[in-house]
């Protein structure tokens, strides 16, 4: 009788070792995002000068001299001569993987690509090289997926992953462990394909470029300032062969855009923006932030007041649609001043004291922001027929990036845009 209870207590035991073993690890089959990687090798190597290319998914757009630079969203730079801006003329095509951001200093083109950041030699447009590479110094970042379907593993020893394919995957699954997401650039996909130049940040000196609204680098004298999403990366750029990271300050928010300012830096965030003082570039001082309903959208500056457009209905998590005015007088406490009602605001630029916005499918928008407590009753132009994401007011040319189309309109006559040419967009 005791040695059939013991039989009977084992087999319960290795009755249940089974059915636990069975619970919790299971075959499974289904269909998911397998990486496409490129070994680093291949990555290194492949930053290289092309013929023009088509314009398929532009994202940053950046004027330097009389050259105007539209990154082309994880591709690289299309390099086009618009010193005529009424018959602009594609030059050349620069390679650069994983490339999103860019800031251009003396002829020397800083780049994200994936996780180096380089430096290019642009003083022969169409001869363009390497002056200098900063190998690993950002994280792994992950190329959009599908998502209807899961991202299988990713192994980094294997290289950069470029791309995904769906494939069938069978694979014993831990029903007690998670799925592998890793971070994907999505977001900033989403904030940075279309976004704005604007004159409010051109230098006095000629030497540096002019960023936009969506702007993420940012160059003062010898320092360059470089978001790494919940962080900000300083380094020294006075030797065109020699990066040097000199300091890294964790902000606690993820970074969405960067701006220099005289001696101030603008750190611009979902939910709003921080301000340090950067009279010391390399060890920046925290000095005020200023926060607002979450968003992802653009901001103008302008000496002591600076614009911002919220939108709804984006992934970023704002409920209205509406323009900000920011009061920056007292620097080390910012505060909103007023609020206007918008219908579906996107990019804006600013040519003080006049302020485009891209309203959505209300079209063009164009108001006179002298008095800020009435900017909607002072508006110069609406032009319903005109819609865009962003606006570029440079130079006396007013640059409109559109779904299909890039446009540039003399805009001396605010009444009546002049339009000199278009720039193809192909999807």
């Amino acid at each position: 009788m005791k040695n059939h209870s013991i039989k009977l207590v084992l087999l319960f035991f290795l009755f249940n070792a089974i059915f636990i073993r069975c619970d919790d690890q299971i075959i499974e089959t289904y269909l998911a995002n397998v990486p496409v990687y490129m070994s680093y090798q291949e990555f290194r190597s492949a930053i290289k000068t092309e013929p023009p290319q088509a314009i398929k998914k532009p994202g940053k757009i950046y004027f330097y001299k009389n050259l105007l630079f539209i990154n082309e969203y994880l591709q690289g730079v299309h390099v086009i001569d618009n010193s005529d801006p009424s018959a602009p003329q594609r030059l050349t095509f620069i390679s650069i993987p994983g490339n999103i951001d860019i800031t251009i200093k003396d002829d020397l083109l800083f780049a994200d690509s994936y996780i180096d950041l380089v430096a290019l030699e642009i003083s022969e447009p169409e001869n363009i090289h390497i002056a200098a590479r900063k190998k690993g110094i950002f994280p792994h970042k992950l190329p959009p997926s599908d998502k209807n379907y899961r991202i299988d593993e990713v192994d980094f020893t294997k290289g950069i992953v470029v791309g995904w394919e769906l494939q069938k995957v069978t694979k014993e699954v831990d029903q007690k462990t998670y799925s592998f997401y890793p971070w994907t650039d999505d977001t900033a996909f989403m904030a940075n394909t279309y976004s704005s130049g604007n004159s409010a940040f051109t230098s006095d000196n000629s030497s540096l470029g002019v960023g936009g609204s969506m702007a993420r680098f940012s160059i003062k004298n010898n320092t360059l300032f470089v978001p790494d999403h919940y962080a900000l990366k300083i380094f020294d750029i006075e030797n065109n062969n020699n990066i040097l990271l000199k300091n890294t300050i964790y902000t606690g928010w993820a970074i969405e855009t960067l701006f220099s300012y005289d001696d101030y830096l603008f750190l611009g965030s979902q939910n709003g923006m921080m301000i340090y003082d950067i009279s010391t570039p390399f060890n920046p001082v925290f000095l005020s932030d200023h926060w607002h309903a979450t968003s992802c959208d653009p901001v103008v500056f302008n000496g002591d007041f600076a614009y911002v457009t919220i939108r709804s209905g984006n992934l970023c998590g704002a409920v209205d649609d509406r323009l900000e005015v920011i009061d920056l007088s007292a620097i080390v406490n910012p505060a909103l001043i007023k609020s206007y009602a918008m219908d579906e605001p996107y990019g804006l630029g600013l040519d003080n004291p006049v302020l485009f916005i891209c309203d959505g499918m209300s079209g063009l928008k164009v108001y006179d922001i002298t008095d800020k407590l009435h900017i909607t009753d002072n508006s110069l132009a609406h032009y319903k027929d005109i819609q865009a994401y962003d606006a570029v007011p440079f130079n006396g040319v007013l640059t409109l990036i559109g779904e299909h189309m890039i446009s540039q309109y003399d805009y001396s006559d605010l009444t009546d845009l002049r339009l000199l040419s278009n720039i193809e967009i192909e999807h």
